[in-house]
C-alpha cells in the first residue's frame, strides 16, 4: 500500500472540510470525482480515485457529524431508487461471483483486465476475472454515493451545496481541459504527471487531424468528452432556465468547444443529441410568467444559427472542405479503424454472451464491451437491466418538485445531466460503472420533494440574488 501525493492532498483537504462542516465536505467530494486518472492511494496495481477515498470523509460528515446517523439511513431506506440499484448491486455481485464459475470455459468473453494468455482476437473462456471484483467495489461506492447524497440535498442547504459542487465539478472539468491544451512546453506538463498516476493506459499525446487529443484529468480523450457531455446537460439547462446563468451559460459554451476540439468521435457524435436535449427543454421552459430569456434565445435563436451556418458552409468552399475533413477523420472514416473493429468486436462478443448465458449474464465485470446498452446485457443480463431502468425511472425520470421553481429547474439539470452522460456511455462506455458524477447528479434529482415548501428559504435567496443583480 502507498499513498501518493494526490492522495496526501485528498486527505487535506478533507481534514479542512471536516473541519469547516459538512457543506465544505459536500462540495469537495462533488468536485473530486473530476481527478478520474489520478490514484490517491495504491494497493498494487489497483488504485483508488480521490473521489471513492472521500467518501469516508462525506460518510462520516454525515452519518456522525451531524449527530443523527438514523434519520440518513431512514431516508435511503424510504427511497424507491435505493431499492433498485440496492438490487442491481447485490445482483451484480452475485452474478460475479456465480457465473463464471458455473459456465466456466463454456463462453468466450473479452475480459476487463490484463489476462496472461488471451487469444489471437483478445478473448478468453469464461472465468473469474479481477473486472468481478473492482466493479462490485465500483458499484457499491455509487449505491453510497446517491444514499448520502440523496440525504444530504433532502435539505435546503445541502441541496444548495451539491447543486454548487456539480458546478464547481463543471468548472474544474474545464480548466483541466483548457491546461491539458495549453500544457506542451509549459510547467503544466508536471501537474499532470501527479494526477495522472492511475494504473491506466494513458492516451495524452496522440495526434487526430493535425491536433493533439485533450484528455484533461481523465486518460483518453473519449473518457474527457463523455463527461463534458453531462456538464454541457447540466449547466445548459442551468442557464436556460435562468439559474445563475452568466457561470453556467460560460461553462456551457466552453464545454461544448472543448469536446468538438477533444476529436472523440464518441463526444463529437453524442454531442448534437445532448443538444437536442437542451433544445426540448428550452420549448418546454419558454413562455409564460416564469419563461426565461435563455430559453426564449435558444428556441428562436437555435434554427436561425443552424442555417446561417448551413449557408456560410456553403458560400466558403475552403471552411467546408475544412470542416468536412475534421468530421470524416473523427466520424465517418471511424468504423473502418482499427479501433472502431476492435470495440465492435467487443460488442459482439458481448451479445452472443448474453444469448449464451440465457439472459442471465456472464457476471459483474467480466465482459468488456463498447456500449452502455451492451455491457448491461452481457454482464448481469435481463434481471440486472430492469433492475437499473427501474432505478433509472424512479431516480432521474420520474417527475418531482412544483414546475418552474428553484428545486425542479436544477432537478431537470440534474436529469439532463444525467441523460447526456448516458448518451456518451451508449456510444463508448465499457463496463457497468457510470460513474460518481452521474450518481450524485441522480441523488440531487431524487431529493426533491413533491411538494417542496421546505425549500422556499433557497427560493428566497435565488430571488434577493436577482434583484440584487
Amino acid at each position: 500500500m502507498g499513498v501518493e501525493p494526490i492522495g496526501i492532498l485528498t486527505l487535506l483537504i478533507g481534514l479542512i472540510c471536516m473541519w469547516r462542516g459538512s457543506g465544505a465536505t459536500v462540495i469537495a467530494f462533488s468536485i473530486l470525482p473530476v481527478l478520474g486518472g489520478a490514484a490517491a492511494v495504491m494497493f498494487g496495481s489497483t488504485g483508488i480515485q480521490p473521489g471513492h477515498l472521500f467518501i469516508a470523509f462525506l460518510a462520516f460528515s454525515i452519518l456522525w457529524g451531524r449527530g443523527e446517523p438514523s434519520s440518513t439511513i431512514d431516508i435511503a431506506l424510504r427511497s424507491s431508487p435505493v431499492m433498485w440499484l440496492g438490487l442491481l448491486v447485490a445482483y451484480g455481485i452475485l452474478s460475479g461471483y456465480f457465473s463464471p464459475r458455473m459456465l466456466s470455459n463454456a463462453i468466450e468473453i473479452v475480459p476487463i483486465g490484463a489476462q496472461a494468455t488471451p487469444n489471437s482476437d483478445g478473448t478468453v473462456p469464461l472465468g473469474p476475472v479481477g473486472g468481478n471484483f473492482t466493479q462490485a467495489i465500483y458499484l457499491i461506492a455509487d449505491l453510497i454515493t446517491f444514499s448520502l447524497i440523496l440525504s444530504i440535498a433532502s435539505t435546503p442547504n445541502g441541496f444548495r451545496n451539491v447543486t454548487i459542487g456539480l458546478m464547481g465539478f463543471a468548472a474544474a472539468n474545464l480548466s483541466f481541459g483548457i491546461a491539458d491544451m495549453v500544457s506542451p512546453g509549459t510547467p503544466l506538463v508536471t501537474m499532470f504527471t501527479y494526477i495522472r498516476n492511475a494504473q491506466y493506459a494513458f492516451h495524452a499525446d496522440e495526434i487526430v487531424s493535425g491536433m493533439r487529443r485533450i484528455i484533461g484529468s481523465w486518460p483518453e480523450a473519449a473518457s474527457f468528452a463523455g463527461i463534458s457531455l453531462g456538464v454541457v446537460g447540466f449547466c445548459g439547462t442551468l442557464w436556460i432556465c435562468g439559474r445563475h446563468s452568466a457561470t453556467n451559460g460560460i461553462l456551457f459554451l466552453l464545454s461544448c468547444l472543448m469536446i468538438v476540439r477533444s476529436t472523440s468521435s464518441g463526444g463529437l457524435a453524442g454531442l448534437p443529441v445532448c443538444l437536442g436535449i437542451l433544445y426540448v427543454t428550452s420549448v418546454f421552459r419558454a413562455g409564460g410568467m416564469s419563461g426565461t430569456r435563455a430559453s426564449v434565445i435558444v428556441l428562436l435563436g437555435f434554427p436561425l444559427v443552424t442555417l446561417m451556418v448551413a449557408f456560410f458552409l456553403i458560400l466558403n468552399q475552403g471552411f467546408y472542405d475544412l470542416v468536412y475533413d475534421y468530421i470524416e477523420v473523427t466520424i465517418l472514416s471511424k468504423p473502418t479503424s482499427p479501433s472502431a473493429i476492435e470495440r465492435g468486436t467487443w460488442n459482439a462478443y458481448g451479445l452472443s454472451n448474453f444469448f449464451d448465458s440465457y439472459g442471465f449474464g456472464v457476471g459483474l465485470g467480466t465482459s468488456r464491451t463498447s456500449s452502455f446498452a451492451v455491457a448491461l446485457l452481457s454482464n448481469v443480463g435481463v434481471p440486472g437491466t430492469i433492475f437499473f431502468l427501474m432505478f433509472l425511472f424512479t431516480s432521474v425520470l420520474r417527475p418531482r418538485g412544483i414546475p418552474r421553481s428553484y428545486p425542479a429547474d436544477v432537478g431537470l439539470a440534474a436529469r439532463n445531466g444525467c441523460l447526456c452522460l448516458i448518451v456518451g456511455a451508449l456510444i463508448s462506455g465499457t463496463t457497468l460503472d457510470l460513474g460518481l458524477y452521474f450518481f450524485i447528479m441522480a441523488g440531487l434529482k431524487s431529493a426533491i420533494p413533491t411538494n417542496p415548501s421546505n425549500f422556499g428559504l433557497i427560493e428566497a435567496r435565488e430571488l434577493i440574488r436577482k434583484q440584487e443583480a
